[in-house]
């Protein structure tokens, strides 16, 4: 007999039905449907599916609260939606640019550090999400060189510009560096790495670049930048929402 129509399949004895032999294959066509109601489908210990959808709704749930899921070493996860839910903080890219480019700037307006003859020292990141925040870290090696002068301190501003834009100045540091209180003794001060860092938030996916400017308050001393082509540096983190 190659087909049997029948309403209700039961077990003879007992409570438990078998359907088949090891090795046997049982075909539902294209079409029909199995459907189970407040019942429990005890599924085998792995399934392979190309896609998993809610039967209802748009949500779909993995698990229970405590329970932990695995993603092995080689696999990878793609997202092409928005991942909401993970907590922020997180880094999605770091970079780091250094500057040995020397020189010796005179200057009582400011006037770009640079990274090369006629090159400002422009540091760019381009955030992967408007959401995200920059996080600006830099050393810079910054010296006075004066003769018999009181006064050494200079400004220091950091300036921003998104994609083609202006830049605009986002950090104003005044008066740092070394002020001689015992009067007008001649004087070198030798170059420490000068930290500077700040949380910035540019709201956009263009590209981010910063640079910086510098000054001199007194006329009659310098700012020695790498001397002896000590690197300065800046490190670049996107922080995620």
């Amino acid at each position: 007999m190659s087909e049997v129509k029948v309403n209700k399949i039961s077990p003879r004895s007992g409570t438990a039905f078998t359907l088949g032999d090891s090795g046997d294959t049982f075909t539902v066509p294209s079409g029909a449907t199995l459907t189970t109601t407040d019942a429990t489908v005890n599924l085998p210990v792995e399934i392979k599916t190309n896609k998993i959808s809610p039967v209802t709704g748009t949500a779909f749930t993995f698990g229970d609260s405590g329970d932990t899921f695995t993603i092995p070493a080689g696999a990878t996860i793609t997202n092409s939606g928005t991942a909401t839910g993970f907590g922020g903080g997180k880094i999605g890219q770091v970079s780091q640019t250094l500057n040995t480019y020397e020189v010796t700037l005179n200057s009582q307006s400011l006037t770009d550090i640079l990274s090369a003859s006629g090159t400002p020292f422009e540091i760019s990141m381009t955030p992967s999400a408007a959401s995200s925040k920059i996080l600006f870290m830099s050393n810079l090696f910054i010296g006075a060189l004066n003769n018999s002068q009181q006064e050494n301190r200079y400004r220091l501003t950091i300036n921003a510009k998104i994609g083609s834009g202006s830049y605009s100045e986002i950090e104003n540091y005044t008066y740092v560096g070394q002020y001689n209180y015992t009067g007008a003794n001649p004087i070198m001060m030798n170059q420490s790495p000068y930290p500077f860092s700040f949380l910035y938030s540019p709201n956009t996916t263009d590209a981010v670049t910063f640079k910086f400017q510098i000054l001199n308050y007194n006329a009659s001393s310098s700012i020695s930048l790498q001397n002896d082509s000590k690197p300065s540096q800046v490190n670049l983190f996107e922080v995620l929402a």
